[in-house]
């Protein structure tokens, strides 16, 4: 899904938000992977259970209370699923670019994928009691921070 419409509120035109669930064990996984990778800070995260998250989710119409996809905010432009993956992995460092050969395969295929691992991922990974708060060293990579 790409939705255009104005910036959600508290995301500036030039930013890069990342939203994943917070209480999900692969969606914290992803979100460490890219606080290690993204050495230039081009994106920030939010959980999407923060103020923040649920901000961004109703502002763009998604739910609130269910989350099935990741989602990648850039400015006033939103992506989803498989598309949200790989525009992010486009940006990291040597040799994650290279995911990118996933664009190939037509996006019925990859979001097809895709959602086989999100609806479920809390059976194949577990999941946290709470959001996993972020460390110290990480809280300026979160949204709201």
């Amino acid at each position: 899904m790409n939705k255009t419409l104005h910036s959600a509120p508290g995301v500036a035109s030039g930013d890069r938000v990342v939203l994943f669930d917070g209480v999900c064990r692969l969606c914290s996984a992803w979100a460490r992977f890219l606080i290690k990778f993204d050495r230039k800070r081009q994106f920030k995260l939010a959980t999407v259970q923060s103020p923040e998250g649920q901000a961004i989710l109703q502002w763009h119409g998604f739910p609130t209370d269910y989350y099935e996809t990741m989602l990648l905010v850039e400015g006033s432009e939103i992506y989803t699923k498989s598309s949200a993956f790989f525009r992010v992995m486009r940006r990291l460092p040597w040799p994650w670019p290279l995911a990118c050969v996933g664009w190939v395969v037509p996006s019925f295929i990859r979001d097809w994928l895709y959602d086989r691992v999100a609806l479920n991922r809390y059976r194949l990974f577990g999941r946290y009691d709470a959001c996993v708060v972020p460390s110290k060293d990480h809280d300026a990579r979160f949204l709201g921070e």
